[in-house]
């Protein structure tokens, strides 16, 4: 029987999440979301990892072109990762994000949030995307 992976791409997962506390751990609490996201390029940067910032995904409508998505970095054509700048996650941020997942058909997006105090993180999964099996 085959058996899930509990976690898709972990090794990147861990290194893009580093390069979001290593930003904030130089810039500080309660900059603005245009600077961590400067800072977050540097880091990524800094640590090898092909990225492309405000990547453009568009949304189609019977296969007609109705509107743009632009995430704000996708990681080795694997992971979306997008960034907020606050004191805590929204709805609207996560539902976001996973709209971003199902446009762009990746696995996997991590939602950043550079606090006043601290950097959280959330791994969000694309549920419609098939799982990959062990």
């Amino acid at each position: 029987m085959a058996k899930k992976i509990d976690l898709i791409h972990p090794a990147l997962s861990y290194k893009i999440v580093g390069c979001a506390f290593r930003a904030h751990n130089a810039l500080g609490g309660g900059q603005l979301e245009k600077y961590y996201q400067r800072a977050l390029a540097e880091s990524f940067k800094a640590s090898d990892l092909s990225f492309k910032e405000q990547a453009y995904f568009p949304i189609s409508f019977r296969n007609k072109t109705i509107g743009k998505n632009f995430i704000d970095f996708l990681i080795e054509e694997k992971v979306a990762v997008e960034i907020k700048a606050g004191t805590r996650y929204s709805r609207n941020h996560v539902l976001q994000t996973l709209n971003y997942l199902k446009v762009s058909d990746l696995e996997l997006a991590i939602l950043i949030n550079f606090g006043k105090e601290e950097v959280s993180f959330k791994r969000l999964v694309n549920v419609q995307k098939d799982v990959p099996l062990a």
